[in-house]
């Protein structure tokens, strides 16, 4: 059985998350959807708000090979201890590229049997942040395309300002 790991802040989860845990369930046995702990960011949900989320996600869409757990510390570590072996990781655009990579290379240092593959997101979604949702949200915008519609609701309740 082969088991991915698809790490990620989901700070809130977008359609382009979905996409890319949706796509990577279809190639692999086993996704374990990773939410990091890391007390030196700011997150606008908690971890087990991002992990709830993430399972009513994976749920209405029907993906039932996904398990989501926290990480903390290195996620080659965490890969090692979970048996897997690969991490999956999303591209929009050069610029993820190259953090990404170096990513890559920096686990592949840490855990020699770890890969990494990315895969692109679908070219609806490239735009698609996390970032660009809290802002949207921020200004009171419409978000609705922008996140799985069965935790909209929640994310309104916590990122949007009335529009004026």
């Amino acid at each position: 059985m082969k088991t991915a790991v698809c790490p990620g802040s989901f700070d809130p989860v977008t359609l382009g998350h979905l996409d890319i845990i949706s796509r990577a369930s279809k190639i692999f046995d086993r996704i374990i959807v990773a939410v990091p702990v890391n007390p030196d960011k700011r997150y606008s949900f908690s971890v087990e708000e991002r992990m709830e989320m993430l399972r009513k996600v994976c749920a209405a869409e029907g993906i039932g090979n996904v398990e989501v757990d926290r990480v903390e510390g290195l996620l080659a570590d965490y890969a090692r201890q979970k048996q897997a072996v690969v991490v999956v990781k999303g591209l929009r655009a050069l610029t993820d590229f190259e953090y990404e990579f170096q990513q890559a290379l920096t686990n592949k240092k840490l855990n020699p049997q770890l890969e990494t593959m990315f895969l692109s997101t679908s070219a609806e979604h490239m735009f698609l942040s996390s970032s660009m949702v809290k802002q949207v949200a921020g200004f009171g915008g419409d978000i609705s395309h922008f996140v799985p519609a069965c935790i909209l609701e929640a994310i309104r309740g916590r990122l949007c300002q009335p529009a004026n």
